[in-house]
């Protein structure tokens, strides 16, 4: 297995093991990757089916919405299936002896991690482009698209002569609209808090565009608040009201999902900014750039923890499940204290470097397992004579 190489950058070479194990890898890795996909997509499918089609939407923009969210869905996966493929090719050449071979040759336990490490970092790769471009890409889109189909929904709410119900609790109804667009006797009746009413009657109105959504201007009209708790009722007379529309079509999107969608490079380039923009702490920004640079380094650490784990376990034809287990134990370990970290760091910016505490331990215990095996291998082949 040691002809025909391949020169990496730098003047390595890639061995005929390391390509078969590497192909090995990807074949696993995109197997476990799709069905992984395919399952958590089939579940939120069925709820955006379900919500696109009861509004009316054709099928062309279900399928739109799929392939949007298809990024971050893929982004969520690829750590996990980057973990089980190399935990189950390294059982299947532990159980096969091909590793005990490859060992008997004069293979290290870090020359067997080689080919392991080139997989996480084309995974590491496949993480870079999804997490810092791919992800707020297509979440921009799809909430133009989210908004674009808010506004047909609010142009449904136009219907003359019929009482609407476009959230629980509203009531809304107009007598006419005439031929310039103005809405003509407008009755608007919100019981959506459990302890207050208010009703607006207005002889006309409008709507407008906004940036955060669609808005009801009411003119010349009369609100009336009943608080249920006293049974007291309050009137208002106003030349013009503004009713926020959008929240009646749950459009608008909360800030979280404003700095998830927002690139990379403005994260990078003004951070204080987009803070003050969106009304947030700085930590809140500095939280959302270095968690999506830490998710490029898990996909790598999860594969290289997967391989180790079951290495040191050592090689049996039997299989090493339970390894298999301790790995996945340890990848959840190291999951937590990923997120863990998290709030600390929403609350204060200058603890950014605490984000990349999980995959510095699981490169630690990578390297303490790596090295352990190393000296148990040279102590086994001095003793050989």
């Amino acid at each position: 297995m040691s002809g025909g190489t391949i020169h990496l950058p730098g003047g390595q070479e890639v061995s005929r093991f390391d390509r078969y194990m590497l192909s090995q890898l990807m074949m696993l890795f995109g197997f476990f990757a799709l069905v992984l996909v395919s399952v958590y997509w089939v579940n939120r499918a069925v709820i955006l089916f379900d919500r696109l089609i009861a509004d009316g939407q054709p099928i062309s923009t279900f399928v739109e919405f799929t392939i949007l969210s298809l990024p971050a869905v893929i982004k969520l996966i690829l750590p996990i299936a980057s973990f089980a493929a190399a935990t189950y090719v390294t059982n299947r050449l532990s159980s096969e002896s091909e590793l005990v071979v490859m060992q008997s040759t004069g293979f290290s336990p870090w020359r067997l991690a080689r080919p392991v490490a080139i997989f996480g970092l084309v995974v590491g790769a496949m993480m870079a482009a999804l997490s810092l471009l791919l992800v707020p890409l297509s979440q921009t889109e799809l909430n133009q698209r989210e908004r674009q189909i808010a506004e047909t929904a609010t142009a449904r709410l136009l219907t003359e002569g019929t009482f609407m119900q476009p959230a629980k609790g509203v009531v809304f109804y107009i007598r006419e609209i005439d031929g310039k667009g103005i809405l003509k006797d407008v009755f608007l009746s919100d019981q959506s808090k459990p302890d207050t009413t208010v009703t607006y009657t207005a002889d006309e109105a409008f709507l407008i565009k906004d940036e955060a959504g669609p808005k009801l201007i009411m003119i010349d009209g009369l609100a009336q608040v009943v608080t249920r708790n006293d049974n007291r009722l309050f009137t208002t007379n106003f030349a013009d009201f503004t009713y926020d529309i959008s929240s009646l079509l749950a459009a608008t999107s909360s800030t979280k999902k404003s700095l998830e969608r927002t690139p990379t490079l403005e994260l990078l380039r003004a951070p204080k900014e987009i803070a003050a923009t969106l009304g947030l702490p700085d930590g809140w920004v500095a939280a959302e750039l270095h968690g999506r640079i830490v998710q490029i380094f898990m996909c790598g650490i999860a594969a290289l923890v997967g391989f180790a784990t079951l290495l040191m376990g050592g090689f049996s034809r039997f299989g090493v499940w339970q390894n298999i287990v301790y790995a996945f134990a340890l990848l959840i370990v190291l999951e937590g204290v990923r997120s863990a970290l998290v709030d600390p760091v929403r609350k204060d910016a200058e603890l950014w470097p605490a984000m990349y505490l999980a995959p510095a331990l699981g490169g630690l215990l990578v390297i303490l397992i790596l090295f352990s095996k190393t000296r148990s291998f040279s102590r086994r082949r001095v003793s050989t004579p």
